[in-house]
């Protein structure tokens, strides 16, 4: 019919055109990638989000995280010793007790896409639970820990372990302070929470 029309000019009804804008009901979802999906979802939940290319990029983030809060000279929480090596320059004052510390600096297990959070293990936070640690987080990863969905990311975790499965295992969601707590989100522990990415694919 569309053919006609043009062959002998006659006009187009608004019912007979449809923008190219419009999707049907019955279309598939356009699908984004994972890493785009991941930000928008974290940035939802209050996280503050800092991509880096390099480790210098990452140094330079750090410090400004860390002057911008005033913690320079405060507490850290850390329990991985491959962060004390990676930012030793920093002369970071380590306490071993998480409530006297102003902020925790930590690695993750992998990036939830599906929902913005961070799944986290015994590996990261030992047998501590969420709300024994400090209410402020400075997340180290890459985007290689990039996974669909909490599912994927336990796949994950089981087999990089295969010896020995670590516990403790929980996701980090909310990243702001909740005024008004609602049965939602009881028994959730708000963090502030920086996350560094860097690009290492």
């Amino acid at each position: 019919m569309s053919l006609f029309r043009k062959i002998f000019g006659l006009k187009n009804t608004p019912e007979d055109t449809i923008k190219s804008e419009e999707r049907g009901k019955y279309m598939p979802e356009i699908k984004l990638p994972i890493d785009e999906k991941f930000t928008i979802n974290f940035k939802a939940n209050g996280g503050k989000f800092l991509y880096c290319e390099n480790m210098e990029e990452i140094h330079k983030s750090l410090k400004n995280i860390l002057h911008e809060n005033n913690w320079e000279d405060k507490n850290v929480f850390l329990l991985d010793s491959r962060l004390k090596e990676l930012f030793k320059g920093f002369g970071l004052k380590d306490s071993k007790k998480s409530l006297e510390s102003d902020y925790f600096l930590s690695t993750c297990e992998y990036l939830i896409a599906d929902d913005g959070s961070l799944l986290i293990s015994s590996n990261q936070i030992a047998e501590k639970k969420l709300r024994d640690l400090p209410d402020n987080f400075i997340i180290y990863a890459t985007t290689s820990q990039f996974v669909e969905n909490i599912g994927e990311g336990l796949r994950g975790i089981k087999n990089k372990n295969k010896n020995k499965i670590p516990t403790n295992i929980t996701t980090i969601k909310h990243f702001k302070t909740l005024e008004d707590k609602d049965f939602l989100t009881y028994g959730s522990s708000s963090k502030n929470l920086y996350l560094l990415l860097l690009e290492d694919l």
